[in-house]
């Protein structure tokens, strides 16, 4: 399998951000230690429809695991116009020369039955030049409303086994879908799966809403609203649709939520009598406890992934900047000491880095750094980039990017934390303020 070693390299810059990794199956290693190189080129025949009725379907998973793969900018698809041999039979041997034949590195096969409601798809990846398959089959069931989960299921699976890292296409992002004018823009929440499709509408446009975040586990979100007046925080349950608001002392605005780890914690800022500080709540019992006390304005808190750190922003130095703290409180220490403005701090799922904001120059950037400051990047730059969410492997950021003049409109884009593959993803009209969830279960 050393041919998928040496192809399937990245950035020469993300060796920095990223350990080597070691694939969960047989020899294969990939070290991340080269440079920019072709993406590695797979083929993927037409999944084999297993009973009658499944043909369409089995064409449509395929498009979709083909899809996922090629969207992170490491893998090519070969055409299936280019390919000189078929896959008729699920269980049929490969024949590798035709493959190679094609220059193809990896090979997918796999195959779709349905009965009723009931989908089983099953799939095998072989590396073409060793001439040997890569782990065991695998197979997913589930109905057949949900058959594109089962493609992103079959596309993590791949992806993990010739990359050595996490999956991340079985996720969702909420987000904040905008409609009307500029000047009279309606915002309500949306969610979708993390490449646009099967959006559905979390609350209506009545009122303003902003920031939604995911819980650890992905079944509820929290989100700013401003329909009493003042913000306020909501907690939202995604199956139900029900909510109920985080109860806050009156005369007071919350907004800027964000989970801890544990689920049951819930920080935010609160601003009172002309100052805004960071709180933590235990969502169960509505005790609040005030972590930040100076004259400033902190807000933007995020959690570390193991619960014990926060990173947020401040502008107790005199510019906005990015700071980190005990999770209970304490003293803050500085981590950001660019030229600029530093806002919008996000924790790593790995833990290693923290994404955030910068204004410089009359430019937004969506950068990276070490969690003691060093080593910042960035990665975009245009009028308007702001607010980053994490891919649940931490190799990906999502954003929003709003363009210039009257007719400016907010999109989501994607960009690996290398700087490669930037890109638009694709929404149901205008959208903002995206948080990706975790892995679905």
């Amino acid at each position: 399998m050393k041919h998928l070693t040496r192809l399937i390299t990245i950035l020469a810059t993300a060796m920095a951000f990223t350990a080597p990794a070691i694939a969960q199956d047989g020899p294969l290693r990939i070290e991340i230690t080269e440079g920019v190189i072709e993406p590695l080129p797979f083929a993927i025949p037409n999944f084999v429809p297993e009973t009658g009725g499944a043909g369409e379907m089995a064409a449509n998973i395929t498009r979709v695991v083909s899809s996922d793969l090629t969207g992170t900018g490491l893998f090519r698809e070969i055409p299936q116009s280019a390919h000189i041999g078929s896959v008729t039979s699920f269980s049929s041997p490969v024949q590798y020369a035709d493959w190679k034949a094609i220059n193809a590195q990896a090979l997918i096969t796999g195959s779709v039955s349905v009965q009723g409601d009931r989908v089983d798809v099953k799939f095998r990846l072989y590396d073409v030049f060793s001439g040997q398959e890569m782990g065991d089959g695998l197979q997913f069931s589930g109905t057949t409303a949900g058959w594109r989960r089962m493609a992103h299921k079959v596309a993590d699976t791949v992806y993990s086994r010739i990359t050595g890292e996490g999956p991340y296409f079985d996720s969702r992002v909420v987000y904040v879908s905008e409609t009307g004018p500029k000047d009279d823009r309606r915002k309500r929440l949306a969610i979708m799966d993390y490449d646009g499709a099967n959006t559905q509408y979390l609350t209506d446009s009545s009122s303003i809403v902003l920031a939604p975040r995911f819980s650890p586990t992905g079944d509820r979100v929290l989100y700013t609203s401003y329909e009493t007046g003042f913000p306020r925080i909501y907690v939202l349950d995604v199956a139900s649709v029900g909510r109920r608001t985080l109860t806050t002392p009156e005369g007071t605005m919350s907004f800027a939520p964000r989970f801890a780890p544990n689920g049951q914690t819930v920080v935010y800022s609160l601003s009172q009598g002309g100052n805004t500080d960071i709180y933590s709540m235990d969502i169960n019992s509505g005790q609040s406890v005030r972590l930040t006390t100076a004259p400033s304005i902190e807000t933007a808190p995020s959690f570390s992934p193991d619960g014990t750190q926060i990173v947020f922003e401040s502008d107790r130095s005199g510019s906005q900047q990015l700071y980190i703290m005990p999770a209970g409180g304490g003293e803050p220490r500085r981590i950001s000491f660019g030229q600029g403005r530093y806002g919008t701090p996000v924790w790593s799922p790995r833990g290693d880095l923290v994404a955030f904001t910068k204004q410089s120059k009359g430019r937004f950037h969506i950068g990276v750094m070490r969690t003691d400051g060093s080593e910042e990047r960035l990665l975009t730059a245009s009028f308007l980039d702001e607010g980053p969410t994490w891919s649940p492997n931490g190799r990906v950021i999502m954003f929003t990017r709003e363009t210039q003049g009257e007719q400016g409109a907010a999109a989501l884009y994607s960009v690996d934390i290398s700087g490669r593959n930037l890109k638009q993803v694709r929404t149901e009209g205008a959208a903002s303020d995206p948080s990706w969830s975790p892995l679905q279960k």
